[in-house]
This record gives structure tokens, sequence and C-alpha cells, in this order.
């Protein structure tokens, strides 16, 4: 592949709601580029973008993919992302490469909840966007609606560059509104001149007046001219319009159908024209030496810095490290710094990956996006530069995973392989964490949603041959007690020789403090418990709590006093009180009305005005006492809630069922409250049927 300078470079991504056509709008536009000779479809499972085996099996996107396209002498690197909400890592990863968004939109289905999540993207990383219609070849194809819905939801930022033209209710071609011509689609991608249609005029008129406003605005000598009747220059139509659709005042809406690569090759023509090349947008890191801000801004003469935005771990195609260079050029066989890491590592190879396929590259110029095989110290968002000038960029700010399952490994042996598969997921999806609750026995795996973590047990099978199995996880309950009660504990034990002898009167009582898990305090007179058995007394206490008798969970809130005792001159031991301390515990906690407490979240749930009746519903049913409500730009809710963690599990799922998706929410641990006595009962026999099936 040639070598691309920042001008001749647009990096752009595709955003959408899941199964709008993104990854088919991808095929077509490399089919009209020249790059394939057939056409791939994502039925078939051979498209470039989707070229992982789960992709291919079900028939969307998981990953962000790359496929770089020549137009002309323009590269033009596609960033296809994922439209489904699970995978929101993989679209930030896609963000932080891109300087500009296709939204793809199926014209069948209009505005989605994925549609508007796009353009929420795109203001957030100030991108100039596009519209791209796809499917207009469907029978229920509304070109005008979408574009009335868009005006409606974005007002008169929304320009149609194009009108359909359909002959015996066939889409055959199109009505460039910017150059006032009509296109017919001859052979795949391609087309050729014809006449305007009379029925089209009358949306042709409006949408040219619309463009012909947003053309005046860019300056007083136009404004001047469109006020005096004159004509704009063609050339002056087609500079105002890129201005501003890099500035975001205006967003272009094209259309066609991605099957069919119908409208693809105009795509790639307004890319080109009306997106800006990277040396237009802004990039800024630190100097570490200095500790000045440094202006990378993609300029070539600058010192070589570059942002690792993703990683993939594949034991197939190998590690690769996928780059965006922010200054300079890199270059094959050269050493490159990780400030971050503070390490050095040898680039032998460099390349630019088109899906799967590997393209080997002497060099990479700012602005372009490239490859570099086997770096064994640089993750997701670390920074490259040279040692002589080192460099840190922002680290990108990945979507919070709320929600999680336990996990057991299937086989024993395989704990380490289990373990090492998914450090090399976890570098390639920063979405996903997994955690070792040692105290509630279990290991849980975490990510944005129950699909997530369907695949994750797919891929660690078919990837690294490892098997997990997924369940419910253990609630962290605590376990306290109510009232204050003495108790004697007493371990005798004579087996010849020495025996065991230890005898122990202990309070116990609520220490108040539900942030520790006990107070030991010791009463005693005359000696009747030698001071150097108290630590044991204590250590009998230290690992009692560690797992109560009422439901096998911490105990916390407790308060046990030594107060009396005795002992034998030589059949006491360490050991004999420690036990004795045991024996007391287990009878006096189970006599001082012991209760379970529940951990109390709270939780915000940001949706749309008109879903707030459902969410209220929900979460009285999941015993959520809402707090209060807050509104947000946008037409959206905040409700804000405290709710039982318990009822917690698969709120992910049921959210997105009650909304479609447009629902977001975040949770943090509050405090611990006694659980309702039914709860208690529920989490006791559980814990019971649990014990019997591990034979304890």
């Amino acid at each position: 592949m040639n070598v691309y300078t920042s001008e001749k470079i647009r990096n752009v991504v595709l955003l959408g709601h899941g199964g709008c056509g993104k990854t088919t709008l991808a095929e077509a536009m490399a089919f009209s580029a020249g790059i394939t000779k057939r056409q791939g479809k994502v039925e078939e499972g051979n498209t470039i973008s989707d070229y992982d085996k789960e992709e291919a099996k079900r028939l969307f996107s998981i990953n962000t993919s790359l496929i770089p396209i020549v137009y002309e002498d323009t590269k033009i690197n596609i960033l296809d992302t994922p439209g489904y909400f699970d995978f929101m890592g993989e679209v930030e990863e896609g963000l932080a490469a891109a300087d500009a968004a296709v939204i793809v939109i199926a014209a069948k289905s209009g505005i989605e909840v994925g549609t508007m999540k796009a353009w929420d993207y795109c203001e957030k990383y100030n991108l100039p966007r596009m519209f791209f219609v796809t499917d207009m070849d469907d029978d229920n194809a509304s070109y005008r609606q979408v574009v009335e819905d868009l005006t409606g939801h974005y007002g008169k930022k929304i320009a149609p560059f194009h009108i359909p033209i359909r002959e015996n209710e066939k889409f055959v071609g199109f009505v460039n509104v910017v150059k006032m011509a009509g296109r017919r689609f001859t052979s795949m991608g391609k087309y050729e001149e014809c006449e305007i249609p009379d029925y089209s005029m009358e949306n042709l008129n409006k949408f040219r007046e619309t463009l012909l406003d947003s053309v005046a605005e860019t300056s007083e000598e136009l404004m001047e001219k469109y006020f005096a009747g004159e004509e704009f220059t063609q050339d002056e139509i087609s500079i105002a319009l890129r201005e501003n659709v890099i500035g975001g005042n205006v967003v272009p809406v094209l259309m066609g159908s991605g099957l069919y690569a119908q409208g693809p090759a105009m795509l790639l023509q307004a890319i080109e024209k009306y997106f800006p090349a990277p040396a237009k947008r802004e990039c800024k890191g630190k100097a570490l030496k200095s500790g000045e801000i440094f202006q990378a801004d993609y300029k070539e003469e600058l010192p070589m810095s570059a942002k690792v935005f993703k990683t993939i771990a594949d034991p197939f195609i190998g590690k690769f490290s996928l780059v965006k260079v922010c200054s300079g050029i890199l270059k094959s066989d050269s050493t490159i710094y990780n400030a971050e890491r503070d390490t050095e590592e040898k680039i032998s190879r460099l390349y630019v990956l088109r899906g799967k396929e590997q393209i080997e590259v002497n060099e990479l110029h700012a602005g372009d996006v490239g490859a570099i095989g086997k770096l064994s110290n640089t993750l997701t968002g670390d920074t490259l530069s040279t040692k002589a000038f080192p460099v840190v960029y922002d680290r990108p700010v990945m979507p919070v995973p709320y929600t999680y399952q336990r996990f057991k490994t299937k086989n024993k042996g395989d704990d380490d392989k289990v373990s090492q598969a998914l450090a090399k997921l976890m570098d390639e999806d920063l979405t996903l964490k997994v955690v070792n609750d040692k105290e509630n026995r279990q290991t849980l795996l975490y990510g944005i949603g129950d699909q997530q973590l369907e695949i994750v047990v797919t891929k660690l099978f078919n990837k690294y041959k490892v098997e997990i199995e997924m369940m419910k996880p253990r609630v962290p309950y605590r376990e306290t007690l109510r009232k204050k009660i003495r108790i004697q504990g007493k371990y005798k034990k004579q087996s010849g020789g020495h025996g065991q002898y230890g005898d122990v009167h202990i309070e116990f009582e609520p220490s108040g403090n539900m942030e520790e898990a006990y107070v030991f305090e010791e009463k005693v007179f005359g000696g009747a418990v030698p001071r150097n058995y108290f630590p044991a007394v204590e250590k009998g206490i230290a690992e009692c709590v560690l797992k109560g008798p009422l439901a096998g969970y911490p105990v916390v809130g407790l308060k046990a006093t030594l107060v009396d005792g005795s002992y034998h001159p030589v059949d006491s031991s360490e050991m004999a009180f420690k036990m004795a301390t045991i024996q007391a515990f287990k009878q006096g906690f189970i006599a001082a009305s012991p209760i379970l407490l529940e951990p109390i979240a709270t939780l915000k749930v940001l949706v749309p005005d008109r879903y707030t009746g459902d969410i209220m519903g929900d979460l009285n049913k999941r015993r959520g006492r809402v707090l209060g409500m807050n509104p947000v730009t946008g037409g959206k809710q905040e409700i804000i809630a405290d709710i039982p963690v318990s009822e917690l599990y698969g709120y992910s799922t049921d959210l997105r069922s009650m909304t479609g998706g447009a629902g977001d929410f975040s949770y943090e641990f509050n405090r611990y409250e006694q659980a309702p006595g039914d709860v208690q009962q529920k989490v006791i026999d559980e814990n019971e049927k649990e014990l019997m099936a591990a034979g304890e």
C-alpha cells in the first residue's frame, strides 16, 4: 500500500443502531472502490469487517474493524463499529481514531435509539458527521420521512444532499441537490447522468433553498450576494458546505442501498470532499520533559508520537496494537518508547489492517492508522513516542461495566489457562473486568451486558479451548446480632498424655459500628484466664466472623468481651482456648437474635421522559425507594433510588427491554440495612442447599 500524508487521509467511523446496515455499507464501499471483486454478505459470513467466527455465526459485529479504502488518491480509513449496546467499549475505541462519522440509518426503520446515541457520541467528541440512509431498495423505505424525522430532532442542520429517483416503485437513481443533476445507477456501484424527474422538483427546490441558506451564512460576502439575488458558483457552494460540515453547522444526508452497492461511490466522494483531513483537527498531549502541552495536531515535522486505540490479542492472527499516529512519521525497524510503562520496544514490522488481512508498510505518516505486531508491554490507551521526546496523551474513558456474573472453571486443572485467556480478552476489551471476591468465595466477570458475557464464554471455548460455567453471583450479605448475651465455651479433650483444656465466658453484643467486623475486649479478674491466652481468644473470634453461623456470610458490628473462664496448668494451650472461643461464638451468636443485613446501592437511571412511569413502577417491584428525579437536557430524566443489590441482578437486560435500549444506569454501594424476614429466610435456605450440594 502507498504511503499517504495527512491531507490525503480521512479517518471515518461508521455509527448506528444494531442491524442498521453498517457492515453491509462498509462492504459495498470496499466493492465500489475495487478492493474486492465480489461483495460479501453478513448472512453468508464473508464480509471484510466481520471476520471473527463469533461475528459470522451471530450475524452482527462484535469488534471494531478497520477497512482502509483508496478513493482516487485519498486513503479513507473506515472504522466499522458494533451497533449493539453491549459493545460500547468497541465504539469508543473506533471514535478515538476517527476524525469524522457516518451515521447509518435503515430507511425502513428510521431513527432508532442507536441513531440518537451515535449523534450524542459525535457531540461528545465534536466530530463532523453525515447521515447515510441505506436500504433504499426496500419497498417500505421512505427517505422523505427519515429526513423529516431528522429535521424534527436536529433542526436546520440537516441538509439532504440527495433525493431518490424511483421508477415503477423501484429505486433506480438519485438527484444530486448540490449539483442539481440527476443520476441513474447502471451496474454495481456506478451511475450515469439522467434527467431530473418532474415529480422531484418540489422537494428538490425546497432542499436546494435550505442548502443555499447554509451557504449564505458562511460569510458576509456570500450573504450580500444571496440577498442581491445573485447565483452562487459551484466552487462557492462546495467550499462553504465543506466549512460548515467540518464546523458541524451542516449535516448532509445521503442515501442508497448497501446491499446493491447503490450510493457508496457517492458516499466515498462526499467523505473525501466534505470531511476534514486529520491535520484540520486538534490533537494535544503532554511533553513529559518540559511538562508543557504538546500540540501535535498531526504535523509530520514534529517528533513521532502515536496513541494505541485498540488491541487485538487473537491466538490465530496474533497480537496487534492498533495505533493512530499523532505527530511525525512512524517507521518500521524503529525503536519506540512507552513513557507510561517506561519501556522501549523495537518495531519489527508495521502493518495496515484490512479486516483480518495484514498489509505490510514501511511507514505511517501523522494522521494515519495502522498496526504494530507483538508489542509485549503495550496496552490500549498507551502512548508511543521517542525516548528523546516522550509524550503522553489522555487515555480513553471507557464505559463502566455494571453487569456481572459468577463463574467457575469446569475443569479444575484449567484455572491458569482460564486466567491467561481472560487476561487476553481483557486486553482486547477494556469493558471486561474480573474480580476475585474472596469474602464470598467467588470470582466475578463484569461486562456491559449479558450478551457480551455470553460471547466471552463462547470465545474462551472456541479460541482458547477452556470452559467456564456462569451462574448467579452470591450477594455480599452481612450478619450481625441484635441483643447482648453471655455464653460459656468449654473445650476439653483427653487422649492420653497431655489433654486439651480451655474455658471462656464471653459477652457478645452489638458494637454499633457496622464498618468493623468486631471489637474485642477483656475484663477478666484474678487471673481466671492467663493473659497469654487472650490473643488465642481473639484469634478464634477473628476466624468466626469471616463466616457467620446464620447463612455463612461475614459478621459485622460485633463486640466480644472476655469476662471469665478457667484454665488447667498442664492441659491448657492456645489452641484449646481458640476452640473454646469458637464454640462460644457459634452458640452465642445464634442465641443473640442474629439478623441478615443486605447491601443497598444508590441507583441512577437516565431515561427519556416517556419511560419514567415504567421505570418507577419497576423500581417499586424491586423494593427500590425513589429518592428524587432530575430533569436532564434532551428530554431525559435522571431517577435516583436506593435499591437492594440483590434486586439489580439482570437489570441491564430489563432496562433495555423497557426502554428499547434508550435507558442507561449506574450504581454504587451505599450502606447495609436489615433484610426483610422473607428475604432472610430465602437466603438461609439457599445457603443450606449450597452446603448440602457441596457436601459440607
